[in-house]
This record gives structure tokens, sequence and C-alpha cells, in this order.
């Protein structure tokens, strides 16, 4: 039908649930998949250069849209979005 959005399956990058989304429109981040966090960012949560390694292996994860508004609450709560 022509007014049906295309829609993938996947698991949430933040919270694993799985849930429907069109890529499109799907809020992602760029993950390491050797590291399973952001390229550049540490276990330890602190910030460094990312390689050039570590984002030629990065791929782009869904966040669901709980997520997504739990993030943007905690952001404005910490004074982050005004």
């Amino acid at each position: 039908m022509p007014d049906e959005q295309p829609t993938e399956t996947g698991n949430c990058y933040a919270c694993k649930r799985e849930f429907s989304y069109d890529p499109k429109e799907v809020t992602t981040f760029l993950v390491d998949l050797a590291t399973g966090l952001p390229p550049g960012l540490t276990a330890f949560g602190t910030i460094r250069p990312a390689t050039p390694e570590a984002v030629q292996r990065s791929v782009d994860l869904p966040v669901c849209p709980d997520c997504v508004a739990a993030a943007k609450r905690a952001g404005e709560a910490g004074g982050l979005w005004r």
C-alpha cells in the first residue's frame, strides 16, 4: 500500500528492547562494534580522539523513542537543553 511506512525491527542501543522503526526517521548512535561504544568514548566515559579504524568499523544503531525521550528529559533537568 502506498501509505505504509517502510519499517524494520531491531534492538534499541540503549535499553536493548526490540522495536519497529522507519530507517529514514529513527534516531541512531554511531557505535564501534569492537567496543560497543561510540568511537572516541572510553569505557570510563572519557573522550579521546576517534581513530580512523574505530570509525571505519562502526555502524549506526537505532535508539527507541522511549530512550530518546528519557535522554531529553535528563538533559533538560541537567540544563543541557533549554
